[in-house]
């Protein structure tokens, strides 16, 4: 249970910020700060069983039939990345409270950050791949939030609908991988993913399902020629840029290459694809590093370069390298995370990031450069530094490949050639910045941040130092552990220690360093050579190729969407006259030789009336009153027919469902012409006749192929379990409450929001009153009978009786909460039609919103509670009990979710029609300015 607290704890983060607005912005920072600090304790405390190999499990039953399951998995590798995502989230609420300036709501970017810290450690802690895949999908959102933080900035909400829109259709591409892993293993669930890694690779479907879920890895982890939108997103506040573009965000696609590393990797094509793209991202990303004037743009850039040293660490396809990556990881976030506070600082205490006016800072603040200078020389590779031993395990790896056959001598140049470059534009954020002359411009003279605000900076640069010291002792069990994970056969032996001896990879160390500070010296002429090239604006190509996409869209839109009614209809109807008549024409005959019922007399009576109704309807279409209570015969003889074949439940639905319908098309009546004017030519009459006649001829056909041959239907069993497993006898309770009770909950969500889409839509909507009938005569004086209200209030009791009888009894006999609901909001809403709005509103001034919400957190509440006995969601529970009195009943779970139906199906109601009716009146629905 503590590993589901692990998660949920950022998650109710996100709600101390608002309760702590008030207060002063240390004390709401420390607020926000306490649940990821309760996390992060409870995280270290499974660290010793993490380090000894084990792997701790939460499991909670959702819908096992669909393969929905709530799974948290803490191993190696999730402890490491959630190691990161708390310890480092919690270093940016510190960092933040001192960079937000008085302006800025520190509430909502706290609520930000925590909703998408709870996102990240959802993706690393995961067991499910669909509960995975949600969780990504929040990270896209949850950052476009942060990205666009300062949304008064053009270019802030520019960069987030960039980042978005990457990351959001990587994250489909990595729906549809996920879809077909679990159509191949036959399971969502990641253990048993990851144990079938041979049955995944020697499917037909491998290249396409790798190919789509890289994809969702390099989109997010701004792989080339997916890098573009992470540079457009430095338009963040810098602690966001220090937490997603560093040690979260970016790595969440890294994580997925080294959590699916067991299952996909091992094959020609994962070594192409991954590491040949990891090594263009390398090399683009450390080249275009060096000529960015703005230090958040050098620093995403360089992340881009580093991480695409990961990917192809993890595209070799050797052990040794994959434990490379690992390390990598760990070193990437704590000198990147630092390097870019220590921007923010310097943006922060000077007023300007562009490195042509920020010169000779060191004087200036002496302390913030020297921590900025020992995370550069990490970034750089410099020995004594974290950087430098993952480096040289990369490349020692580079050495030790064979990917490009006897071309693979390139790979180690290639890695060399980066790595200097690694180190020219290190020298450059340390010279340019802290030496190199006096400012130039600024709106302010330089000094030192407040003392917190550089504690971060100063945790993440010592842990460079310790690490690059000692590394064996700070981080070798956790570095094994995350090893494990990512290789559960068997880690391959490798070392921590500082001096391996003169080697080839050290020598490709010194290289670079000699050679990127020869190349920063003379970088004049990269410069001059840089300026000659065509410059390509990633944003506003990003931005046009957006509107034009929009903009052939919205021609198409407008072909289809001409606003003609008709002309949807049409299409709707001859498609499917297409794809259902199509079918028909290959059978010879269509009797499917099972005996015919008798035509008797009843039936033939039910079925003429419900012919003569149905054709009046379309007759008298323009005279709309009449139209109504045509279709309403038809809805009553459908009802009756339900009952004639045993159907009650569905006839009292029917039949609950019409009297509402009926008066919901009343009240918007009153509103519209009594009559339609004629506007049909002949020729459309003669269309419109044909496709009708289509439709019905291919309806017709249809139905009756179908009912003439014999089937077996699932409701046997239902019908055989509906007793033993769900308490009740009327199945068709049973199947809503129980067996299908979480389709029945997203119905009862639709209604819900469905209700409240058209409150908004009544909001303040001006809507012509018309002042007499059809005929011209004036509405009567007397607006209510005095014979409805007396027989009104005579029912009101004897309706909510009635319903409360179905409501009780639906477990067994036909009724339910649906009936039951429709009944209580017809007898109500009677009330208001006999009174008047005035009259209700002293006796019940209920906000229906509310009641709508109340029904779903009932029907929720009574789906989770299942959990708490180890059961799915939903799964109900009933027994026996003998009861003075009374005897032996029945008592079933399912009735607690029967009555957030019932509930939720009045507040729905009520709120359509009672808020529709009043809109004559001063009550009609306004919108509040405070929601």
């Amino acid at each position: 249970m503590t590993l589901l607290w692990i998660l949920l704890l950022p998650l109710l983060g996100s709600l101390v910020p608002v309760f702590t607005a008030r207060w002063n912005r240390s004390a709401c920072a420390l607020a926000s700060a306490i649940p990821p600090a309760l996390a992060l304790m409870l995280l270290l405390l499974h660290g010793q069983q993490v380090f000894a190999g084990e792997s701790l499990r939460f499991f909670a039953s959702w819908v096992p039939q669909l393969g929905l399951d709530i799974t948290i998995v803490l191993d190696g590798l999730a402890f490491l990345f959630s190691l990161l995502i708390l310890g480092i989230g919690l270093l940016i609420i510190l960092y933040a409270r001192y960079y937000l300036s008085e302006r800025d709501s520190m509430p909502r970017f706290y609520a930000y950050l925590m909703l998408f810290m709870t996102a990240m450690l959802g993706i690393v802690l995961s067991g499910n791949l669909l509960q995975l895949w949600l969780f990504w999908e929040l990270t896209s959102i949850s950052s476009f939030l942060l990205i666009s933080f300062w949304w008064h900035k053009a270019e802030a909400r520019r960069g987030a609908r960039m980042a978005l829109t990457v990351t959001g259709a990587g994250g489909l591409a990595l729906l549809a991988a996920f879809l077909l892993i679990g159509q191949i293993v036959g399971s969502y669930d990641l253990q048993q993913v990851l144990n079938s890694g041979e049955l995944i690779k020697q499917h037909s479907l491998y290249p396409l399902l790798l190919v789509l879920f890289l994809l969702g890895c390099f989109t997010k982890s701004a792989q080339f020629p997916f890098h573009f939108w992470l540079p457009n997103a430095m338009a963040a506040p810098t602690p966001v840029s220090a937490y997603l573009h560093s040690a979260t965000m970016v790595k969440a696609g890294i994580f997925l290459l080294a959590r699916f590393y067991p299952a996909l990797s091992g094959t020609e094509l994962w070594f192409i694809l991954v590491s040949v793209t990891g090594l263009a991202t390398l090399l683009i990303g450390a080249y275009l590093a060096l000529f960015k004037h703005d230090l958040k743009g050098l620093l995403a850039y360089s992340t881009i370069s580093h991480l695409g040293l990961i990917t192809l660490l993890f595209g070799m396809g050797t052990d040794l390298a994959a434990v490379a990556g690992l390390f990598h990881i760990i070193n990437h976030a704590t000198f990147k995370a630092s390097l870019f506070m220590a921007a923010g600082i310097i943006d922060h205490e000077s007023g300007s990031r562009d490195m042509r006016k920020l010169n000779g800072l060191w004087q200036f603040m002496p302390i913030t450069a020297t921590l900025a200078m020992v995370a550069a020389a990490a970034m750089a590779g410099v020995p004594l530094l974290n950087g430098f031993l993952s480096k040289e395990m990369f490349f020692a790896e580079t050495l030790h490949q064979h990917l490009l056959g006897s071309l693979s001598w390139v790979i180690p140049v290639l890695a060399t050639i980066a790595a200097i470059f690694s180190v020219a534009y290190s020298m450059r954020f340390i010279h340019d910045v802290f030496f190199n002359g006096q400012p130039k411009g600024l709106t302010k003279t330089p000094h030192e941040p407040p003392r917190y605000m550089r504690v971060p900076v100063e945790i993440l640069v010592a842990l460079c130092i310790l690490v690059g010291i000692f590394p064996g002792y700070i981080i070798g069990d956790l570095l094994h552990a995350a090893s494990l994970a990512v290789l559960p056969a068997k880690v391959p032996e490798y070392s921590l220690a500082i001096w391996h001896g003169f080697n080839l990879p050290l020598l490709m160390s010194v290289a670079a360093l000699l050679a990127g500070t020869l190349i920063y010296v003379n970088r004049k002429h990269l410069f001059d050579f840089q300026n000659t090239l065509p410059e390509v604006d990633a944003l506003n190509s990003f931005e046009r190729g957006v509107k034009q996409f929009a903009a052939r869209c919205d021609r198409l839109y407008q072909w289809l969407d001409n606003g003609s009614l008709q002309r949807y209809m049409t299409l709707v109807l001859l498609s499917f006259v297409l794809l259902a008549g199509l079918p028909l024409t290959h059978l010879t005959t269509l009797w499917g030789g099972r005996e015919e019922l008798p035509i008797d007399a009843v039936n033939a009576t039910g079925a003429i009336m419900l012919l003569i109704a149905a054709f009046a309807t379309v007759v008298w279409h323009r005279k709309r009153v009449i139209a109504l209570l045509m279709i309403s015969v038809v809805g009553l003889m459908v009802s009756i027919a339900f009952t004639r074949f045993s159907a009650p439940d569905l006839a009292l639905t029917q039949l609950s469902v019409e009297v509402v319908t009926i008066i919901l098309l009343m009240l918007a009546l009153f509103f519209l012409p009594h009559k339609t004017p004629k506007q049909s030519e002949s020729s459309r009459v003669v269309r419109d006749l044909s496709i009708a006649s289509m439709v019905g001829v291919v309806v017709g056909s249809l139905s009756y192929a179908l009912m003439t041959r014999p089937f077996t239907s699932i409701s046997d069993f239902f019908i055989a379990n509906a007793k033993t497993g769900g308490g009740g006898t009327n199945v068709v309770n049973v199947i809503l409450v129980d067996f299908r009770g979480f389709d029945t909950m997203g119905e009862i969500a639709v209604l819900g929001i469905a209700s409240l889409g058209i409150f908004k839509l009544l909001t303040r909507i001006p809507l012509f009153k018309p002042s007499s009938d059809g005929e011209g005569r004036p509405w009567a004086v007397e607006r209510h009978s005095l014979l409805l209200s007396t027989v009104s209030q005579s029912l009101l009791p004897l309706a909510v009786m009635v319903s409360i009888y179905i409501f009780f009894r639906g477990h067994n006999l036909p009724g339910g909460g649906f009936i039951a609901g429709l009944v209580t909001a017809v007898a109500i809403i009677l009330q208001y039609i006999a009174h008047g709005v005035d009259w209700v509103k002293e006796r019940m001034n209920v906000e229906y919103q509310r009641v709508v919400a109340i029904g779903l957190l009932i029907a929720l509440a009574t789906g989770v509670a299942s959990w708490l006995f180890g059961r799915p969601f939903l799964t109900s529970w009933f027994d026996y009990f003998s009861i003075p009195v009374l005897g032996k009943i029945e008592l079933a779970s399912a009735i607690a979710f029967d009555l957030g139906v019932y509930v939720t199906v009045v507040g729905s109601t009520l709120l359509i029609l009672a808020n529709l009716g009043k809109m004559t009146t001063a009550h009609r629905p306004v919108h509040k300015e405070t929601i």
